[in-house]
């Protein structure tokens, strides 16, 4: 693996020139420079993100492995569907294995950090890129349900669990200022690879059969280790921007440029002769270089609207020791005592039924087509204008928030809402033409239930408990997935109807809308009741 690593280093640091890399002819240059006399010795450099260079093979490294990984969901039944039939299996095993695949992301996702903090990032994604591929291969070879569980669910949804927080983490570390705009270009492509997948699934079903198919997706899946391979800590890439003599005087500049990069010294070292002792941090708000260099948690959490499940956030969660022992520390690493805040229970219980709600519906739905009679070409094509609508809705969504700013839980509330009225339409029509529409329809409104997810939480909980509060909903939402997840497919078995399984994710999906309806009710009444006790009571005292 060293020497895999080796090589895919040399390759691309020839076709994309790194600014601050120590084994490079242009530190050579500053060396040699830097002998030349005092004046320059004394010369003082900004260390900024790259904001591009090895930064976009970063921004196409964390799309491949997404793309193979958010696809698999609603190809799922365009794949297993006969193999499942042969097996006598049905429906209720299809719900288990997905939706254990998102339980063991949350889980994986969730104790992510704990690895960074003795592993780099680079390892624990690289491990995760080859967990992925394996799954992949052994998927080739299942003979059962419980071989599909351990290659599928397990061992790529674990997989996918550590390879998100590492690309959004190394991500928000290459770009700050165009950030947003390199975050979109990367879901773009991501969206267009998803649009795409179930198409490519259909020919190679046609063209290789099932083991055949299996055989290059799992080379396909391949890419997810070149991926990972490309996430290069950002210091070996950091820029070196001279400052003007202007701003070595200037009060602002220990907060601007001298940091604490106790990992450049080697770099450094190349550069000046004499390294002048660094100042620590300025976490004042003003260090957008600092902020991004000493936390993991990016600064745009709008950027990172994620395209299927949950987006796992890594975040150093500090623990102080206290007495308590082991269940002490299990409360403060999950921060349990946000169990006791109404509203954020409601918060979770809601996105975690909802996204149970559209994961299975996307599960099922080819089955369903196959069901009332559509071929796999035709089944692949509503797929894929489904993928298309959902790409076209993150871009309209995205265009209106530059202009209208509405709650993202408001929108989420929304997309709910009309998911189940768009649901219900859906289960109405029978023809291509029909479900076709009702399927652009609900792609359209995927984008509103996944988009603003972790905008929710941010717009609700404070900076601090932000990351324990985002944790501990991966958490549960891990847990209410694995417990809910066969309910809908026990019923499917046990009715021998899709209808009934369609109208119970539309329970769930309502158990989110409805709830939330009666909470902002609540407490816009309680408000407006305690601003006119309030305003009584001045005038009495008046």
């Amino acid at each position: 693996m060293q020497c895999w690593c080796q090589f895919i280093d040399e390759v691309f640091l020839q076709s994309v020139q790194p600014t601050i890399r120590y084994d490079q002819p242009p530190y050579l240059k500053m060396k040699e420079k830097s002998k030349q006399g005092p004046e320059d010795t004394a010369k003082r450099y900004r260390l900024e993100p790259p904001e591009g260079g090895w930064g976009y093979l970063v921004g196409i490294g964390m799309a491949l492995p997404f793309i193979c990984a958010f696809s698999s969901m609603p190809c799922f039944g365009l794949i297993y569907n006969d193999f499942l039939k042969q097996l006598g299996e049905g429906t209720s095993a299809v719900a288990v294995i997905t939706s254990s695949f998102f339980s063991a992301m949350s889980f994986a996702g969730l104790f992510s950090n704990t690895l960074f903090n003795k592993f780099s990032m680079r390892k624990v994604g690289l491990v995760g890129g080859i967990m992925y591929f394996v799954g992949a291969l052994f998927q080739i070879f299942v003979q059962s349900t419980t071989q599909l569980f351990v290659g599928f669910s397990l061992l790529q949804g674990a997989a996918i669990g550590l390879i998100i927080p590492t690309a959004y983490t190394l991500f928000n570390h290459y770009f700050v200022e165009r950030r947003v705009m390199m975050m979109s270009i990367a879901q773009s492509i991501i969206g267009v690879g998803i649009m795409f997948y179930p198409v490519l699934t259909q020919k190679l079903m046609e063209w290789y059969g099932f083991r055949g198919c299996l055989a290059v997706l799992a080379a396909i899946s391949s890419h997810a280790i070149f991926g990972m391979l490309c996430m290069h800590p950002v210091e070996w890439h950091m820029r070196k921007v001279p400052i003007p003599e202007d701003e070595l005087d200037s009060p602002e500049l220990n907060g601007k440029a001298t940091i604490d990069m106790h990992h450049l010294e080697p770099l450094m070292e190349d550069i000046v002769s004499k390294p002048k002792p660094r100042k620590s941090v300025d976490t004042a708000p003003n260090s957008r270089l600092a902020s991004a260099l000493t936390s993991r948690r990016p600064s745009s959490i709008a950027s990172m609207g994620n395209w299927t499940g949950p987006v796992i956030l890594s975040e150093a969660m500090e623990y102080s020791p206290k007495p308590g022992g082991k269940w002490q520390y299990l409360v403060d690493f999950l921060d349990l005592t946000l169990l006791k805040d109404a509203v954020y229970v409601n918060i979770v219980l809601g996105i975690s039924f909802a996204l149970y709600s559209d994961i299975a519906f996307l599960t099922i739905q080819p089955m369903y087509l196959f069901e009332i009679g559509f071929t796999e070409v035709e089944t692949a094509n509503i797929i894929a204008m489904g993928a298309a609508a959902d790409l076209f809705s993150r871009v309209f969504l995205a265009v209106s928030s530059a202009f209208v700013s509405v709650p993202s839980r408001y929108v989420y509330l929304a997309g709910s809402l009309f998911s189940i009225v768009a649901r219900t339409a859906f289960l109405t029509v029978f023809d291509f033409r029909g479900v076709a529409i009702m399927t652009i329809i609900i792609g359209f409104l995927k984008t509103w239930l996944h988009v603003p997810l972790p905008l929710v939480f941010a717009e609700y909980l404070s900076k601090e408990r932000f990351p324990s509060g985002y944790g501990l909903f991966m958490f549960l939402q891990g847990n209410i997935m694995f417990i809910v997840g066969p309910i809908v497919g026990y019923i499917r078995d046990a009715t021998k109807s899709y209808e009934i399984s369609f109208h119970c994710l539309n329970f769930f999906m309502a158990a989110c809308a409805f709830p939330w309806i009666i909470e902002i009710v609540y407490l816009k009444c309680r408000n407006r009741w305690r601003r006119r006790r309030e305003s009584v009571a001045l005038r009495d005292e008046n």
